[in-house]
C-alpha cells in the first residue's frame, strides 16, 4: 500500500455471488454508503468494463467542499463476476479526477473476504496541490464494509 490508495478487509458470513450481487447494483451502492453522499442512483446492474450509472450526491454531508447536491456517472473500469470490481466517476468536476475505488472478494471459510479500496494514485496533476485527496477516510470504508456485512447476512 502508498499513501495513495487505502485498502481494508472484513470477512463476512454470505457468498461471494451474494455480496457482488449488492455491489453491481447501482441501489446497492447508495444502500451500503457510509459517507452520506449518495443519495439515489439510476441505472441498470452492471455486466462489464465500461457500463455506467447515475447516482445524485450530496457534499454537504462532508461539509468540506461547497459542492452541493451533483451528480457522477460512476464508469466501471474492472469487472470479474463474484471475485472484483472497480469503477471510477465524471462528473462536474472537469477533466475526470480519475480516483478509482473498488472490492476484491474471495471465497471464505466463514463466506467472503471482502477487501475495500480507494486509490487516488491516478489522479489529475491539477488535483494534486489541492489538498482534497483522498476524498473520504479509511475509516469510511470500513464502515461500508460493515454496511456491506449488514446488508448481505
Amino acid at each position: 500500500m502508498t499513501t495513495e490508495r487505502f485498502e481494508v478487509q472484513r470477512e463476512i458470513a454470505a457468498s461471494p455471488a451474494k455480496v457482488f450481487a449488492v455491489l453491481r447494483d447501482p441501489n446497492g451502492h447508495v444502500a451500503i454508503d457510509s459517507s452520506g453522499m449518495l443519495q439515489s442512483a439510476e441505472g441498470e446492474l452492471v455486466d462489464a468494463v465500461g457500463d455506467r450509472f447515475v447516482v445524485h450526491m450530496d457534499r454537504e454531508s462532508l461539509n468540506d467542499y461547497p459542492l452541493g447536491k451533483y451528480d457522477v456517472t460512476v464508469i466501471i473500469t474492472k469487472f470479474e463476476p463474484d471475485t472484483l470490481i472497480e469503477w471510477t466517476i465524471s462528473g462536474v468536476i472537469q477533466p475526470p479526477i480519475k480516483h478509482l475505488y473498488g472490492y476484491r472478494l474471495e471465497p471464505s471459510e466463514t463466506g467472503t473476504l471482502v477487501t475495500s479500496y480507494y486509490d487516488w494514485s491516478q489522479i489529475e496533476e491539477a488535483y494534486r496541490d489541492k489538498g482534497i485527496f483522498p476524498v473520504i477516510p479509511e475509516a469510511a470504508l470500513r464502515a461500508t464494509l460493515g454496511i456491506l456485512a449488514r446488508t448481505v447476512q
